[in-house]
């Protein structure tokens, strides 16, 4: 069968968890007669009703939305939740999306998990969309994210560079294994909060798996504080929610071409746990 979607469209199936043969797949991967193809999910979701969803929208011209996702909004649909995504609620806004990009997941450029908040990236048209995931699969958009983890740091700095693939035991995760894709992680401390064992880190993607935050802070021994998947220790801190915060994107305007970058503050929930950390004498 073939799937009249663009070539973007096609490599962002693929960065979805698309298996050939039970490996991971490769945009450049030639299929032959007879291979298996799964997918974690139903690749595509063609029928999406227009919805009413509270969000923020950071910036909006007529190429490019950026939005300010909340925690506990789905981004698009998929199995187990079909209505209520970040996606029913741009149509909504901006009918003009329709038709851009991969079918129910109208205009995104990448994603977010339903708990973590932050700066998502939106194409408004299809040029737009096009010029925007080319730059992403080419790292030219910089994504900045804050992440409270377990422990401290031997050094202020660092980068993690470890292949993340599905984990053979429990394949809805991810794990650092051999034959993984390449994925790379800098990250940088910025406070250390040494009475509860818990530092905030910048961390910049220079690459985008899924999961890859989680996965790498977990491998290094620094697990994100309340991730119920990757985190197996008792939690030094209560958080409501996993901390992790999309806080900012660096891009060349799909448009213009001009480099700008947008952000997005800290959310209260996430505020109040750093607020009480302080308040306790942690820092």
């Amino acid at each position: 069968m073939l799937l009249e979607v663009s070539r973007a469209q096609a490599r962002q199936l693929i960065e979805a968890g698309v298996m050939l043969d039970g490996r991971g797949a490769k945009p450049s991967d030639r299929v032959t007669a007879g291979a298996m193809i799964e997918s974690p999910e139903p690749a595509l979701v063609v029928e999406l009703k227009p919805e009413p969803v509270a969000f923020e929208v950071i910036h909006a011209d007529e190429q490019l939305i950026v939005v300010d996702k909340p925690p506990g909004l789905v981004v698009h649909p998929g199995a187990g939740r079909t209505e209520g995504t970040l996606v029913a609620g741009l149509l909504d806004r901006y009918p003009d999306l329709l038709g851009v990009g991969t079918p129910g997941r109208w205009g995104l450029v990448h994603r977010l998990d339903r708990d973590t908040s932050g700066v998502l990236l939106v194409g408004r048209t299809a040029e737009a969309y096009e010029k925007l995931t080319s730059d992403l699969a080419r790292r030219r958009i910089g994504r900045v994210y804050y992440a409270l983890v377990k422990g401290r740091f031997a050094t202020q700095t660092g980068t993690i560079e470890a292949p993340i693939g599905r984990d053979p035991a429990r394949p809805t995760r991810r794990a650092v294994i051999a034959g993984g894709k390449p994925a790379t992680t800098h990250y940088e401390v910025v406070t250390e909060f040494p009475g509860a064992d818990v530092t905030l880190v910048e961390v910049r993607l220079a690459t985008g798996r899924t999961h890859q935050i989680r996965v790498h802070m977990a491998a290094i021994g620094h697990p994100v504080v309340a991730d119920r998947v990757y985190a197996t220790f008792n939690q030094p801190v209560k958080s409501p929610r996993i901390f992790l915060h999309a806080r900012r994107v660096e891009l060349n305007h799909p448009g213009s071409g001009m480099s700008v970058a947008y952000e997005a503050p800290l959310p209260d929930d996430l505020t109040r746990v750093l607020d009480g950390l302080t308040a306790t004498g942690s820092g």
